[in-house]
């Protein structure tokens, strides 16, 4: 009888310790690529959303040159990725970018010919993007498509579209302000009108980057 009490006491400390390893195991998490409310924060969860506008007082860009200044400029934008992969530091993040807009009452044009912008889609989503531990975000669409934006632009002849595509995008995360910054990203036009400039550098930056109203971090 004596034994079997040191044995089922024995057992029930086991438990206990088992029970009481669970939220280390869980806290452990904090490591992880992405966190929220500080870096080496709590772990952003797989299925968490992620949004970002436009960074105050900033615009998004859309030139017809790297070093110009001739195109589209946006005030108004955002993006909304889900997680999809969040291992631990250091390591890569995975997310699904599944929205990516522009307020085109926020657009304007300097592009000679055109009266102003009635709309900036960007199509064929989700693409997927990957955050690395040194701030490295990289966007790409699914196998055998590409990133594509669709510029439709008011003259005085009527609507005119312009359709640009790229192999992806290459960003840098900053846990300073939880932005993330786009610099001259190309594009080629591959269809519209002369007023279509034929290369397009988008250029924004975003943030800050939230879950559920906390500030993200790349760790």
């Amino acid at each position: 009888m004596h034994k079997r009490a040191l044995l089922a006491l024995a057992g029930a400390a086991t438990a206990l310790a088992l029970a009481t390893a669970g939220p280390a195991s869980a806290g452990a998490e904090a490591g992880a690529v992405l966190t929220t409310g500080s870096a080496g924060g709590t772990a952003a969860a797989v299925g968490d959303t992620l949004t970002a506008p436009l960074a105050s007082g900033t615009s998004a860009t859309f030139y017809s040159s790297a070093t110009g200044t001739s195109g589209v400029k946006c005030t108004g934008s955002q993006f909304t990725a889900k997680v999809t992969d969040n291992p631990a530091a250091p390591g890569t993040a995975t997310e699904s970018v599944t929205a990516h807009t522009f307020d085109s009452s926020s657009c304007t044009s300097n592009v000679t010919g055109v009266l102003g912008v009635s709309g900036i889609t960007v199509d064929n989503l989700p693409y997927t993007a990957t955050v690395t531990s040194d701030g490295t975000l990289t966007v790409k669409p699914a196998s055998g498509s590409v990133v594509q934006t669709t510029v439709k632009l008011r003259t005085l002849l009527g609507t005119v579209t312009c359709v640009y595509q790229g192999a992806g995008l290459t960003g840098k995360a900053d846990n300073a302000d939880s932005s993330i910054t786009f610099a001259n990203q190309q594009f080629t036009k591959t269809s519209g009108s002369s007023l279509c400039f034929a290369n397009g550098y988008f250029t924004a930056k975003y943030a800050p980057v939230t879950d559920a109203g906390a500030r993200v971090y790349v760790n």
